[in-house]
């Protein structure tokens, strides 16, 4: 497989813009709203969250260009598409729901699904290359602690 420079930075810019845009979401509740709930003890740092996602977006760009690359031989690259992309709006759609909206128990149901996607995500992709599959295992990781963490962000609230 030969690189391909300006996929691989498509890629990249892709799955950073989502991080971006749930960026603005989060950016205001980060200092006024979340300091005001209860959390865990298990509670992340807030500094942690930032250096986390955009290495997670990364690998997420990095998994969709190895697979990209092989778009002329998946028989049914446009569902293998639809699938990354719904998880990318799911991922998208809790910074909004949660920070923005501040609806912590639509959050935890959406969060769930997010895990989901991205568990079907990393199948598919699994399918098609190896290391883009298994590049999402920190990415489930994750959102398996950030799924537990709001659940009980939830309960203590």
């Amino acid at each position: 497989m030969k690189f391909k420079p300006l996929a691989f930075i498509i890629n990249i810019l892709i799955t950073l813009s989502i991080g971006a845009l749930g960026g603005f979401a989060t950016a205001k509740s980060v200092q006024t709203w979340y300091p005001t709930l209860n959390k865990p003890s298990f509670n992340p740092p807030n500094w942690l969250f930032a250096p986390v996602w955009t290495s997670l977006y990364l690998l997420i760009g990095i998994a969709a260009y190895l697979v990209w690359v092989r778009r002329d031989r998946i028989v049914h690259f446009p569902r293998t598409v639809a699938i990354y992309l719904i998880q990318l709006l799911l991922n998208l759609a809790w910074s909004f729901i949660f920070f923005y909206l501040h609806e912590i128990g639509i959050a935890l149901i959406e969060i769930m699904l997010l895990l989901i996607f991205i568990i079907i995500n990393a199948v598919t992709f699994y399918k098609i290359n190896k290391w883009a599959g298994l590049i999402f295992i920190p990415y489930i990781l994750w959102v398996s602690f950030a799924s537990f963490l709001t659940y009980n962000i939830f309960i203590l609230n």
